[in-house]
């Protein structure tokens, strides 16, 4: 495993069940790879981070930029912030990011892609019906993408 250098802001530093927490509730964060010509490649995508594994799920298209950059290299940076909060009698908002680098592959079993898809779709979807209506419209079409983290870290930040 490779070694990371520690956060410069260690005091800021939140625990992992917080940034678990953010990543949970944050509807969406950026990811980048490793772009074309040498320039990175970040785009926003949903997310869903699954407890049962410790992995994040995304879904898109089977081709694509995305695509094609990841056959080349699959290590990713994706990060997320949650909507932050003012507290009482204080002007500056004070937020919560998390940083996580990782391997991003695609989920080859279908039937897990599925309830990868169906996961995902429950944080966004109204309704369970709406979720398994999509499914049976895209499902054949989707692509999921699993991140396996190797390196997560987040922290406070008050913009004062």
């Amino acid at each position: 495993m490779a070694e990371f250098k520690k956060m410069r802001r260690f005091k800021q530093e939140i625990t992992k069940e917080e940034c678990i927490e953010v990543l949970k509730k944050a509807p969406r964060g950026i990811m980048a790879f490793h772009g074309e010509n040498g320039y990175p490649y970040a785009i926003p995508l949903n997310q869903y981070y699954d407890e049962a594994d410790g992995r994040l799920y995304f879904h898109g298209a089977r081709d694509g930029l995305k695509i094609d950059l990841l056959a080349k290299d699959n290590k990713v940076c994706f990060t997320v912030m949650d909507e932050g909060f003012v507290k009482e009698g204080e002007w500056a908002l004070n937020i919560k990011s998390v940083v996580c680098l990782g391997r991003l592959e695609t989920v080859t079993d279908h039937d897990k892609a599925i309830e990868h898809c169906r996961m995902l779709g429950r944080k966004f979807y109204p309704s369970h019906e709406a979720v398994e209506e999509e499914i049976a419209k895209a499902g054949g079409r989707v692509n999921v993408l699993a991140m396996t983290i190797d390196r997560m870290t987040g922290k406070l930040v008050n913009e004062s």
